[in-house]
């Protein structure tokens, strides 16, 4: 690992989704991976499908287990790194609910589904053992999704609570990787959420971002062309640094993409590449790509904003959109860590009032800056004066390179 920005993809396996786990064919999956580094990427974010691998409670699938292990090894010998989310649960925009787990069994606050969570978070990790490229384990995709389904309503505190709990299982059973929680854009865009966003930014190894224009409301509210759309991931990642417990808190921008069916005509690729080009100037610790393919339309059941999601075909053909990712990822690993003259303007503090929830109404002063030609840093309120001396440190201590 560098200090550079990592570049990585969401992997959905170009055969069969994620219901591959169950008819495992390794020569499709290393075609899969191959494709993806092609594309010039470091990492991919796996998915296991909650069901399959924990069919009952207190019974961890062997054979997905195996198959995990495989897919490890796979992405190691081509030199990938593995991101994995474990308790999914949500997925492509389906809730994937495990068989056992009935509506009166909170998915947060019921002590024998946590009991289970954690016995399939301690499977996991021993095939970590002797796996550097498992670079750490992800609670869930989007987790907090699921408190809009039967049975799964919690306080804040439970869902504070709970996530802190499985956090802490990661570390004790897989010490010293990478851990986190894959949130999506509502802990930190409302007040909904049975998260806060003062917790996810203290737990886990790094805070956490998804940025899709359409579920945030800022395609509707700024429009295609819209300078709030093309820098929403950058606002984004800015806002999760700002709950950070310090600057230096890594931000993973863990979901990034656009489905064509947005856009109304205007050109998929040259938007995917504008996205990409005004997150990184947030300096996210690592980008990464929903979704490495296309789902194949034989599968039914899902969304049509679902199936056209990748940069690569289900035949391994990278797309228009493909490329023009991979060409973002060269221009910025081409940097070679040098400043891009006039790629970020002058640093504007862009203050969070403590009794202001960050939603695109507050979105809108930030790229009012922007527009401008500032590059606002968001402190908090409460925290102002310390965050803004970290800031100067930092700039000072930064002056002649990095971005």
């Amino acid at each position: 690992m560098t200090d550079d920005v990592r570049f990585g993809v969401n992997y959905i396996p170009a055969r069969d989704w994620l219901y591959s786990w169950l008819d495992w064919n390794p020569d499709d999956i290393a075609a899969d991976l191959a494709a993806i580094r092609a594309l010039g990427c470091d990492h991919i974010r796996a998915h296991c499908l909650w069901p399959i691998f924990q069919p009952n409670p207190n019974l961890i699938s062997r054979s997905a287990l195996a198959r995990l292990a495989e897919l490890v090894d796979i992405a190691t010998d081509l030199d990938l790194d593995v991101h994995l989310s474990v308790l999914n649960g949500w997925m492509s925009g389906t809730y994937f609910r495990p068989f056992w787990q009935e509506p009166s069994m909170g998915v947060y606050s019921d002590p024998d589904v946590i009991g289970a969570q954690v016995r399939l978070i301690e499977a996991i990790a021993e095939i970590g053992y002797g796996r550097t490229r498992l670079v750490g384990i992800d609670i869930g995709n989007e987790p907090n999704a699921l408190a809009s389904f039967p049975g799964n309503g919690a306080t804040r505190q439970q869902g504070d609570a709970w996530l802190t709990r499985l956090l802490a299982a990661c570390d004790d059973a897989l010490p010293g990787r990478f851990h986190v929680v894959g949130v999506d854009h509502v802990p930190w865009l409302e007040d909904t959420s049975v998260f806060s966003r003062d917790v996810l930014g203290r737990v886990g190894s790094a805070s956490i971002v998804h940025s899709w224009v359409y579920f945030t409301g800022a395609l509707e509210r700024y429009g295609v062309e819209g300078l709030g759309t093309h820098h929403l991931a950058r606002y984004l990642v800015e806002l999760a640094r700002a709950f950070g417990e310090t600057r230096e808190r890594p931000v993973w921008l863990q979901e990034i993409g656009v489905s064509p069916g947005w856009l109304r005509g205007a050109d998929v690729a040259e938007f995917a590449g504008s996205i990409v080009t005004e997150a990184l100037k947030a300096n996210p610790w690592a980008m990464t790509w929903w979704g490495s393919h296309d789902i194949d339309r034989r599968l039914a059941g899902f969304d049509e904003l679902e199936y056209d999601l990748g940069l690569l075909t289900v035949e391994n053909e990278v797309k228009p959109v493909g490329l023009a990712v991979a060409d973002a990822i060269a221009r910025e690993r081409n940097r070679d860590g040098k400043p891009q003259p006039g790629a970020v303007g002058e640093r504007v503090e862009l203050t969070l009032p403590d009794d202001r929830v960050p939603d695109l109404s507050f979105a809108d002063e930030f790229f009012a800056l922007v527009a401008r030609g500032a590059h606002p840093v968001i402190v908090r309120e409460s925290r102002a004066e310390d965050l803004i001396d970290r800031v100067r440190l930092a700039d000072s201590a930064a002056q002649g390179g990095g971005r």
